[in-house]
């Protein structure tokens, strides 16, 4: 085979609205019992990806905060990669009663509340950045995306980018997609996300993640020269 590391988003690519089904769960075991080394790379936040997701210890490592967090689910080690949220940016936010969830780095809101973000970086002269998620919007560090997460688990595990599959849907999946050796879209994945990919699936978010694994399994993508994405600059 040609590749030792499947990767894959969570929220609209393995699980649907939240939840990972059991013929996906299968899939994903099946890879793993294959030889590939999982990673999980989600936008989420840990305690609340432990309360939805029930499998955590099936992935060797997880990025969490959409790159800022490297958790290792044998040893619930947590690894902080960026730094924390600016506070006077928490208090602005709160003050204009925009609903926040604030993790080791992010600071998490929806898509309604952009134009507040927005001018509060803007007016405090914050450095951070803004990362569209479908409905969602996360503030992040410079240079803190799932792709810089991506490389640093990529790293911990001595793997190469060349030799991962990364499979997403969203905007802030385009990063590390871009990153790896083999994109994949499911079905579902936004048209910015699709250009980014080698490979479309047939099937929807965990169809399309099982469908890419037995696919994968198969060896249907060893040997095969791959353009850039046209996503790729």
């Amino acid at each position: 085979m040609d590749f030792d590391i499947f990767a894959t988003d969570y929220d609209g690519t393995l699980a649907y609205d939240g939840v990972v089904d059991e013929p996906t769960m299968a899939a994903v075991l099946r890879a793993r019992d294959a030889g590939l080394r999982l990673l999980m790379v989600t936008g989420r936040e840990l305690t609340d990806l432990s309360h939805t997701f029930a499998h955590l210890e099936v992935f060797d490592l997880i990025v969490l905060e959409n790159g800022s967090v490297l958790y290792t689910p044998a040893t619930k080690a947590v690894r902080v990669l960026g730094p924390p949220p600016p506070p006077e940016l928490v208090a602005r936010l709160t003050e204009r009663q925009v609903p926040l969830s604030v993790g080791h780095s992010i600071v998490a809101t929806v898509m309604d509340y952009e134009r507040e973000v927005v001018e509060a970086i803007r007016d405090l002269d914050i450095h951070w950045h803004v990362v569209l998620n479908k409905g969602s919007l996360m503030v992040l560090p410079p240079s803190v995306d799932k792709s810089s997460g991506l490389m640093a688990a990529l790293e911990t595990l001595h793997a190469s980018p060349a030799r991962t599959v990364a499979i997403g849907d969203a905007e802030n999946d385009r990063p590390f997609l871009r990153a790896c050796g083999l994109a994949v879209a499911v079905a579902n994945a936004l048209g910015s996300v699709k250009t980014c990919a080698h490979v479309v699936t047939a099937g929807a978010r965990g169809a399309g993640v099982a469908e890419c694994i037995d696919r994968l399994l198969a060896g249907e993508f060893d040997g095969v020269v791959r353009p850039q994405p046209a996503c790729a600059h």
